[in-house]
């Protein structure tokens, strides 16, 4: 093969990948609905999901969680005495060399020897009090000079590598030239945001800057802001460096410092662009510090460098916790993450801020009047669907069918149609299907006039009715108990899947759903669903069958079904007046208005079931009771069987005069 057209085959770095499925938002809606289900609002919902993530992904909380252990790591591994062991060694090694010179100069005048001896065994304990008193010392050995002029080298590799990252590196083995390049850099450097501090500098001051001195910056700032912005970060980590150690390595370093390259005039223009920066970024951290505890010495430059790792930590800590007003995941530094805890940390952020972004701008989350977020109609939609195939499955596990689907049955048309899904096999509605095709064909660039190719998403199926139309009441008991024995959600569960196939697969019936407490009261979905549980005492079936009847008398022409989901006794009742009359064990005035209400619906032909939930034998004989009167049933499921249930018994009753079985359902 020819060497020019080998492939290399490698991890995609380019950003997000192009070629990663969309994001899958099921995992997201469904938890996001059980939360809101349990009470807490879409808002809080959809943080906690971000917090907690997904079964294969991240969360907020797992990525806060490294970046905590990674500012640990970086205190528990490292201390800031680096320099400082630097300068000791190769000071001991200058003064060990030039003793072992001056031991072996014969020729030297003994009174000078003795000086000399003198002087070096007597030097200053303070290492730069030491190393500034040999600033003018006469080296007899080469070596000792070479390793005394290292020390200033160093050090102004050092101060230099604080403020301009990897100058520690780009001037080892600098020749005077070099050197005389930064120093012009800095008088520019300095010039030009004295300029911009006063408002007199301008673009071009900038660009003819970068022009010049452009390689010893490679963050490859834009404008003059951008590169204050670098320079700030960078000095501001220096001086919280300098907080961080004791006070006596920080005068001693200080002291050093002045050695930098034997050239004062450079700690000067140090010193000037650090005022500078200040004044321009005083929101910066100029004054924290850290402790540092490890064992790894580090330099100055580096120290500086391992400060603004902790000051970045810092930063994406407070994003992850996404706790400040106005707070979104759009705010991530995914550049930041992806350098302090690799690309998959920030391929997983990214994941959780599309799911962001998708369930608040792509319709599953809205605004209400209110401003606070609701689940949209489309969200409910979906959620519904996704009940309604959970519960299609645990029926026809219960009647060890194989996995079914509600379908309409061969019956009169509604004159309504429904998109086509998997194992449909009603008629198609073609003036539809084909309208539907004839749509996506001119949106995606086509000519339908040229030929019509349908795809499975333009079908549309003809809803059939297999008997009278019903008008259904689903009596949800939402008294404290509810919440309290953990049957809230599965009752929001029930009644949202119900509501999915009333509203999908039988549209010619209406479904009421009526929630009783201390007060009943007809709800819509979206209210049930969003419903807090409230500690309230009542459980006020009697107002619930009150409204019940009054729906049920605005469909007189349609097969009345009631289902009543209930955990207790009927403990209230409503007055004349309007008010609830609460007794507990219950009065006997209660139970006889609630069993009076119950009457009036048996005689206009109403089937009811009641769904006992839980084990308590005075609710076990009361709805034993008003079954009995009015010919109905009592289904007692357990709390994870009650959509099952209760969408059986409506399926039962709907179909009632014939066995309802497979044939009801489409496989």
């Amino acid at each position: 093969m020819n060497a020019h057209s080998r492939s290399r085959y490698g991890r995609y770095r380019g950003g997000p990948d192009p070629l990663a499925p969309p994001v899958d938002l099921a995992e997201a809606l469904d938890a996001i609905a059980e939360d809101v289900m349990a009470g807490y609002s879409p808002r809080h919902a959809l943080q906690e999901f971000l917090r907690r993530g997904g079964r294969h992904r991240e969360g907020l909380d797992d990525l806060a969680g490294r970046v905590q252990q990674r500012r640990k790591e970086l205190l528990s591994r490292h201390r800031l005495d680096g320099t400082l062991s630097e300068v000791q060694k190769l000071l001991a090694t200058a003064v060990l060399e030039e003793r072992k010179q001056l031991a072996r100069d014969a020729m030297m005048d003994n009174t000078d020897r003795a000086l000399r001896e003198m002087q070096l065994q007597n030097l200053p304990s303070s290492t730069a009090a030491a190393v500034n008193e040999l600033a003018s010392y006469d080296w007899q050995s080469s070596t000792a000079r070479e390793a005394f002029e290292r020390i200033k080298d160093l050090l102004g590799r050092e101060v230099l590598d604080q403020r301009f990252a990897g100058m520690k590196q780009a001037l080892e083995n600098a020749t005077d030239a070099d050197r005389a390049a930064v120093d012009e850099m800095l008088r520019d450097l300095n010039e030009l945001l004295d300029k911009h501090r006063h408002g007199e500098d301008t673009d071009a001051d900038f660009q003819e800057f970068m022009a010049r001195h452009g390689h010893f910056f490679p963050e490859n700032p834009q404008s003059v802001e951008e590169l204050i912005d670098a320079l700030a970060r960078r000095a501001a980590a220096a001086q919280r460096l300098l907080q961080s150690m004791s006070p006596e390595k920080r005068d001693e370093l200080m002291r050093l410092s002045a050695q930098a390259f034997g050239s004062p005039e450079l700690m000067a223009q140090l010193d000037q662009l650090d005022s500078s920066l200040r004044a321009l970024r005083p929101g910066e951290d100029w004054n924290g510090s850290e402790r540092f505890e490890g064992q790894e010495g580090l330099g100055l430059g580096d120290g500086t460098g391992v400060l603004q790792d902790i000051a970045e930590l810092d930063e994406l800590a407070e994003q992850l916790s996404q706790s400040y007003n106005g707070s979104r995941l759009d705010d991530l530094d995914l550049d930041a993450l992806a350098r302090q805890l690799g690309q998959k940390a920030a391929v997983s952020a990214r994941t959780l801020a599309e799911i962001e972004r998708a369930m608040q701008d792509g319709g599953y989350l809205r605004r209400g009047a209110d401003g606070d977020l609701r689940l949209s109609p489309q969200a409910m939609r979906r959620l519904g669907k996704s009940l309604l195939r959970d519960t299609a499955k645990q029926l026809s596990g219960r009647q060890g069918r194989r996995d079914t689907r509600v379908a309409g049955a061969a019956g009169e048309q509604t004159g309504s149609s429904r998109p086509w899904e998997f194992g449909d096999a009603g008629p198609w509605d073609v003036t539809r299907t084909m309208t539907n095709g004839i749509r996506r064909t001119v949106a995606e660039g086509g000519d339908p006039g040229r030929g019509l190719r349908l795809g499975p998403g333009d079908i549309e199926v003809t809803d059939t009715e297999a008997r009278t139309q019903a008008a259904v009441v689903l009596l949800a008991d939402v008294s404290f108990s509810m919440a309290a024995e953990g049957r809230w959600v599965p009752m929001k569960r029930t009644a949202l899947a119900l509501h999915h196939l009333v509203s999908t697969r039988f549209r010619g019936d209406r479904l009421q759903l009526i929630t009783f407490g201390r007060y009943a009261r007809p709800m819509d979905i979206g209210e049930l669903t969003a419903l807090a549980s409230r500690r309230e005492q009542g459980t006020n079936l009697h107002h619930g069958l009150l409204l019940a009847n009054r729906f049920f008398r605005q469909h007189p022409s349609m097969q009345h079904v009631l289902l009543v989901v209930t955990d207790g006794e009927p403990t209230a009742h409503l007055l004349p007046d309007g008010d609830s009359w609460f007794d507990y064990p219950p009065a006997p005035e209660t139970i006889r208005v609630t069993i009076a209400e119950l009457d009036r619906l048996g005689r206009a032909g109403t089937q009811a079931t009641f769904f006992r939930l839980g084990d308590d034998p005075g609710l076990e004989r009361f709805v034993q009771r008003m079954a009995r009167r009015i010919d109905g049933r009592v289904v007692a499921p357990e709390t994870g069987d009650l959509g099952a249930a209760v969408v059986g018994e409506y399926l039962r009753a709907h179909f009632r005069g014939r066995p309802f079985d497979d044939a009801d359902w489409a496989s």
